[in-house]
């Protein structure tokens, strides 16, 4: 099952821990090695692999340790300016977000007040 066929943000988190569980017993890894070789708590690694929300670092480590680190780069690819991009900015890395054009607050009857 891919995650674009999940709904909720539980569905994918308990398809996430799956795949974890099943990647440690593929490595032949208990949960207690597991958790000891990440340098988390065995009750921590229970939670992520049962799906319940943990911190971003407990993964991180538990992908470390199963060699799985490898696989953000094709989840959170890093991003290249495109061409323009880069001669617009100088060379520059973009620090905030701007608002595409026409995205703007709208003068005029549709303007959103306070009491409606």
């Amino acid at each position: 099952m891919s995650f674009q066929e999940l709904h909720s943000d539980e569905q994918i988190l308990a398809e996430m821990g799956e795949r974890l569980a099943r990647a440690r017993l593929d490595r032949q890894i208990t949960q207690a090695e597991l958790a000891e070789q990440a340098g988390v708590s065995k009750r921590t690694l229970e939670r992520l692999e049962a799906g319940d929300s943990t911190q971003l670092l407990t993964l991180v480590r538990v992908l470390r340790v199963l060699g799985l680190l490898s696989s953000l780069d094709s989840a959170l690819p890093a991003n290249q300016p495109r061409p323009l991009e880069l001669l617009k900015l100088k060379g520059r890395q973009r620090q905030r977000a701007s608002r595409s054009r026409g995205q703007g607050v709208k003068s005029g009857s549709d303007e959103w007040q306070w009491g409606e």
